[in-house]
Formats: structure tokens, sequence, C-alpha cells
């Protein structure tokens, strides 16, 4: 099971919480990757997986929005 249909099985109470949680990871990964290239010496690997680790969150935010606030076309 992805992570995607265990979403689809929560209630929206849930996924507003989790969409906090998620966005409060979202923040303190862009935090962590500015520390990181304000470093002398640069650890691009570790950048490189922070910076993948934070585009899954951003796509999992952007899931959770749309399914809480779906589009209306009035």
């Amino acid at each position: 099971m992805n992570a995607y249909s265990e979403l689809e099985m929560k209630s929206d109470d849930v996924l507003r919480v989790e969409l906090e949680q998620f966005r409060c990871q979202h923040r303190d990964l862009d935090h962590a990757i500015d520390a990181l290239d304000q470093q002398p010496i640069r650890d691009a690997l570790t950048v490189k997986r922070l910076k993948q680790q934070k585009l899954r969150l951003k796509d999992r935010i952007a899931y959770i929005e749309d399914r809480l606030l779906p589009d209306i076309i009035a």
C-alpha cells in the first residue's frame, strides 16, 4: 500500500492534523538545508537528500490540500 492510498482512507480531521505536521516538517527541512548551505564545507549528498525529502513532502501536502479543498467550478 502506498502513501497516497493510506491518505484516501483517513478522515478530514486526521488529514488536517497531518497536513500541519507535514508543513512543519517541510519548514524544518528548509531551515536544515539553509543551515547546511551556510557551512564552509558543504555536504552535497546530504543537501540533495534533504531536498528530495522536501519535494516528497510538498507533493503530499499538495495532495492533502486538493483532497480537503476540492476545485469547485462555479
